[in-house]
């Protein structure tokens, strides 16, 4: 629990510093675009986030280091391997200038060190023939770092309001720390509860009245971290690969139907941004259309009200990975489930014929 409370007040002050001096770097980190399809804030807003939470989890790696934790130089390695996709991501947001390519590059390069380092590598996926091909250490290493890019990826597709990524991957973390819990990886469940206090520390000001963003390197960051010590979990032989996969479907089903709705549907490149996710649908369909118009406040009230509703479709595969955390079987039957009540969801609302309970109107 120290490890969780220093990175949560470590990133909770550096994040009130960068909103405070927000007017000295506004020019080099505020999130001016107003008008793009998937902006929804009212006024510039810093969107180096990630500084704060990189800070938070390196201030619980220099907390284990001073106490002699036996996971301090693993802390450290998962910090080492996670420099480039942050730094990478950061730049992006300082510069708007990185590719989605290169993002994804570095990415990569982030999960080939947790190869190296960490030993983060896949070998058991319980899915028929991926099994026997990962035996071979080369397509072990390939699916590792295709897996762990995606994940990082996914958690940057779904940053779109105040408290959607952040809070779901702290419901995400927080389980994989439940499930470590009860297997005995004191690395991995010291590595998860330094990441929930540190992803805090950032909601605090993050939600609901978005102060500052996440950006890029937060996004990136938490993705990798999460998508690592996922791939660390399931070192032990207890825990289902279906856990994983179950416990990220949000991100990854959302950021695969993405890119199918996107180059087959609508005959864009996959990585063109559009207005019609899941979560920006909900925004624009649930919320503003019933709550009344008017100044910053309400745009940012109507932001806010939009990530309740995809923390409950988060929670909706996380809950069952947590039960059934070593039950492959039952695992897989929530995963297909939940993909049906993911797609039932969006047509429903794309087609105008939204449930009127999940209807939010104004008072």
């Amino acid at each position: 629990m120290p490890f969780l409370v220093i990175a949560f007040l470590v990133a909770l002050g550096v994040a009130l510093l960068l909103i405070h001096s927000a007017d000295s770097h506004a020019r080099h980190t505020a999130d001016s675009d107003l008008e793009g399809p998937q902006k929804f804030h009212a006024r510039p807003v810093p969107r180096i986030g990630g500084i704060a939470v990189f800070a938070g989890l390196t201030a619980g790696a220099a907390w284990a280091q001073v106490t002699g934790d036996p996971d301090a130089e693993s802390i450290w390695r998962l910090l080492v391997c996670a420099l480039p996709t942050f730094v990478f991501g950061l730049a992006e947001d300082l510069t708007k200038g990185i590719s989605p390519r290169r993002r994804l590059f570095f990415t990569a390069v982030s999960s080939g060190l947790a190869v190296l380092l960490l030993d983060g590598v896949i070998r058991r996926t319980t899915i028929p023939g991926v099994d026997q091909l990962i035996a071979m250490a080369p397509f072990a290493v390939a699916l590792t770092v295709f897996v762990v890019t995606g994940v990082s990826n996914a958690v940057n597709i779904i940053d779109g309001f105040n408290g959607l990524a952040s809070m779901c991957v702290l419901i995400m973390i927080a389980s994989v720390a439940y499930v470590a819990f009860q297997v005995g990886d004191t690395f991995v469940l010291t590595a998860a509860l330094l990441t929930a206090g540190a992803t805090i520390g950032f909601f605090v000001w993050n939600f609901p009245a978005g102060l500052i963003f996440l950006g890029d390197g937060g996004a990136y960051l938490l993705g990798f971290t999460l998508a690592e010590l996922c791939v660390m979990l399931l070192r032990n032989p207890t825990v289902s690969p279906m856990f994983a996969l179950l416990l990220c479907a949000y991100p990854i089903f959302e950021t695969l139907f993405t890119m199918y709705r996107r180059k087959f549907v609508r005959g864009l490149p996959t990585a063109a941004p559009d207005g019609i996710h899941l979560h920006t649908l909900i925004h624009r369909r649930l919320i503003r259309l019933h709550m009344d118009t008017g100044g910053e406040r309400r745009q940012t009230v109507r932001n806010s009200m939009t990530s309740p509703y995809l923390w409950v479709l988060c929670l909706m595969s996380v809950i069952p990975s947590v039960l059934w955390w070593d039950n492959t079987a039952v695992l897989a039957f929530c995963l297909f489930l939940f993909m049906g009540c993911y797609l039932v969801l969006y047509w429903s609302i794309v087609r105008f014929k939204t449930p009127k309970w999940l209807v939010l109107r104004s008072r």
